[in-house]
């Protein structure tokens, strides 16, 4: 059913019984004061108790809001039209490239209507797919997601993550591959990363010492059939008393060259930066002797790269904030020895860098799309790797064969995962399953705008082909801008019932974020975040002056620190948006650091605790900047009762604060927020939770931007198209 004409009609048309307000929340001011200044925070009882646990007033709060928002949206005209859409296109199911180990592929796999993927093994390329892990028989609700997997040297042992209800608090299990048995070993403590030895005996891995403590990182190492009360730990996080500044930082990762005879410690020094050593292994196996070496310690950059015999491939951003390639014996790997192989381009940044047989492959972003450049191990250019667009691309590579697999996709290409073999560069499409839409009915353009300041910030623009750009087109601006992360092309498929009916949707690629390197993260963080928030302004305010859209018809979205981001325009210039959807959001910058995992983000945003910082949180932080009396556009926070990173306690004061402060009708234009009982920070949904999700923000912008149906409506059915592909099936990319 596509939501074609009839979602045109741009008379809003009202809520069947709505409740009239929002309930009302009681005000209790508390006042801190911060380097001589009195800040007053209305709503901390929200907060929860001294720890940020739960409590029973609290909770029956957050029962009132969810009721309101539930009134609200359950009610508007053509819910379910939309929903059964949206529910077909994300029951389009979804595939990983495989993983090569000995003679076995390893893949994760999504069937229609299924909450979670599986995994599946191939003996031989060519080989019948035999189930090896579903989580979808493990919990009725469909909230138990496999979160890594690992398989070990010769494809015989799987080991995996596991966990529920989105806390990201994974346990590590082992499976047997050939007869299907979990065995003994058990690992809990947020494991998220294992390195098999070679011979399969053991695997270094990395948790958390304890679970509740995000900040006591250690990497350890497991004999396979042993307790892990056994387990050697190498290394952990470092403690206020040893490195106050480093303590609440990242901490420590750890990988193991395939051949066991090299080990890479790193460290997180900030967001985007971090120390590295090398390890002896041999040395290591035979005295217990744990010594690390320096790779680059002491620089603000980052430094990683794939190990083949005594090389290190290190790609380092030190020197060239677009990254480059040397070459490090690890025998001697003092500074004075790294062996130039790529140098930096000014043209396009590094991304990162991996080992074929033979073959150094070099993943690049040039005006925040992918290319993949081949290299000989000595350096020498052999050419670039064709891809089938101008997208978003990752290549799946084994030391041990030429073969490889692309993951490709871009806004009018979903998802496929394509057969390389990088001596030919020739590529044939493996898997990809069918999408009920026609993508050559959208057009992509890509962008260039000037900031505040004078900066060109690029931007891709989608929409329906012959779109009049007349003003009056509903558009959906979204946006990251932080932690070095690129905002790249993307598919999906729930866009299009958007693009048909009029819809644009606007990726705008911020400071802040990694498209143009270092220097572009470094130029929206920290004093100078508020870049950041000029950019998507200016993003907004050129689609209006280009005559997409206008005020009225724009809507903002973002998630976690995209989420900051669209509480601070909203803050800022209100008047410029219709509708705004904050997803997981981070909007007290003056408490954020004291929740949850938060203080790991210190070296990007600063912290309130230093005088210097707090002047620039507090210039900008969303929550300290709500102004009674203004006539904020309607609002859609979102949380999640078991996010490890952001606390919601975000959410529930913004929702609070704004409720009370806004002087927009609450009929027309309401304060909303929805907190998920079973979910984190968005990982792990299952189907129909991210079906519901995704009805709601749709219903939501489509009520304010014009496009609900009027009462009796039908939707018509769109055609599809027979082109292969797949999609994550978002409700917002």
């Amino acid at each position: 059913m596509r939501l074609a004409a009839a979602l045109l009609a741009l008379a809003l048309p009202a809520v069947a019984a709505p409740p009239a307000a929002p309930p009302p929340t009681e005000a209790r001011p508390v006042t801190d004061v911060l380097h001589g200044e009195s800040i007053v925070d209305p709503y901390r009882w929200l907060e929860g108790d001294a720890k940020g646990a739960l409590t029973p007033e609290v909770t029956a709060w957050t029962d009132a809001q969810l009721a309101y928002t539930r009134g609200v949206l359950d009610n508007l005209p053509g819910r379910k039209d939309v929903e059964a859409r949206l529910r077909e296109l994300m029951e389009v199911g979804s595939v990983g490239a495989p993983r090569m180990r000995g003679n076995r592929y390893f893949y994760g796999k999504r069937e229609g209507n299924e909450n979670q993927s599986r995994v599946f093994v191939r003996d031989g390329f060519d080989g019948k797919p035999r189930l090896l892990l579903d989580p979808n028989t493990l919990d009725a609700k469909g909230l138990v997601t496999i979160a890594w997997t690992e398989p070990d040297p010769a494809g015989k042992l799987l080991a995996f993550g596991m966990y529920r209800a989105g806390d990201e608090n994974a346990t590590l299990y082992v499976l047997d591959v050939d007869s299907g048995r979990w065995l003994a070993d058990e690992i809990p403590g947020k494991v998220s990363s294992i390195d098999w030895l070679p011979d399969s005996s053991g695997f270094f891995y990395l948790n958390l010492e304890n679970a509740k403590d995000p900040y006591s990182g250690q990497v350890k190492f497991h004999r396979l059939g042993s307790h892990p009360r056994q387990d050697v730990r190498l290394f952990r996080q470092y403690t206020k008393e040893e490195n106050a500044k480093l303590a609440t930082t990242y901490g420590p990762r750890f990988s193991a060259s395939e051949d066991g005879r090299w080990g890479l410690l790193g460290y997180a020094t900030g967001t985007s930066t971090n120390d590295l050593w090398a390890i002896d292994l041999d040395r290591w196996s035979r005295t217990g002797e744990f010594i690390k070496v320096d790779v680059i310690v002491g620089s603000e950059s980052t430094s990683r790269g794939p190990i083949l015999g005594d090389t290190l491939f290190l790609h380092t951003t030190d020197g060239a904030k677009n990254g480059r390639v040397v070459a490090v014996d690890l025998n001697n790997p003092a500074r004075a020895g790294w062996r130039p192989l790529i140098a930096e381009r000014k043209d396009a940044s590094i991304q990162g860098v991996s080992l074929a047989r033979g073959i150094l492959v070099v993943t690049l972003l040039k005006d925040a799309a992918t290319r993949i450049e081949l290299y000989a191990l000595d350096g020498k250019p052999l050419g670039e790797l064709p891809l089938p667009g101008i997208g978003t691309a990752r290549l799946s590579t084994s030391q041990d064969r030429t073969e490889a697999f692309l993951s490709y996709a871009s806004f009018n290409e979903p998802p496929g995962i394509y057969r390389v073999d990088l001596a030919t560069k020739k590529s044939e499409l493996w898997e990809s399953p069918k999408v009920p839409v026609d993508p050559s009915t959208v057009e992509v353009k890509q962008v260039f705008y000037a900031s505040k300041d004078g900066t060109k910030v690029p931007m891709f623009v989608v929409h329906r082909k012959g779109l009049k750009l007349d003003g009056t087109n509903p558009t959906l601006l979204y946006a990251y801008g932080g932690f070095n992360v690129s905002s790249t092309p993307s598919f999906s498929a729930t866009l299009f019932p958007w693009f048909e009916a009029g819809g644009v949707y606007a990726l705008a690629c911020l400071r802040g974020g990694g498209e143009y390197g270092d220097a572009w993260h470094e130029a929206g963080m920290l004093e100078k975040k508020q870049n950041v928030f000029d950019d998507f302004i200016a993003a907004a305010e050129w689609l209006v002056a280009q005559k997409y859209t206008n005020p009225a018809k724009l809507a903002v979205a973002g998630g976690s620190n995209g989420g900051l981001l669209t509480g601070a325009v909203l803050t800022q210039r209100p008047e410029l948006f219709g509708a705004v959807v904050s997803q997981v959001p981070l909007l007290d910058m003056l408490r954020y650091q004291s929740f949850l995992m938060a203080r790991y983000w210190i070296p990007e945003y600063g912290s309130a605790e230093d005088p210097a910082q707090f002047a620039f949180l507090k210039a900008y932080s969303p929550y300290q900047h709500v102004q009674k009396g203004t006539k904020y556009p309607a609002v859609f926070l979102t949380a999640g009762e078991n996010d490890a990173r952001v606390h919601p306690l975000h959410a529930r004061k913004m929702t609070a604060l704004l409720q009370a402060s806004t002087a927009s009708d609450p009929a027309t234009k309401p304060i909303l927020l929805w907190v998920d009982r079973d979910a984190g920070h968005g990982q792990g949904k299952p189907l129909a939770l991210r079906v519901r999700d995704a009805a709601d923000q749709r219903m939501f912008l489509m009520w304010q931007l014009g496009m609900l149906p009027k009462e009796g409506a039908k939707p018509a059915k769109a055609p599809a198209k027979t082109k292969p592909g797949i999609s994550e099936q978002l409700g917002l990319p």
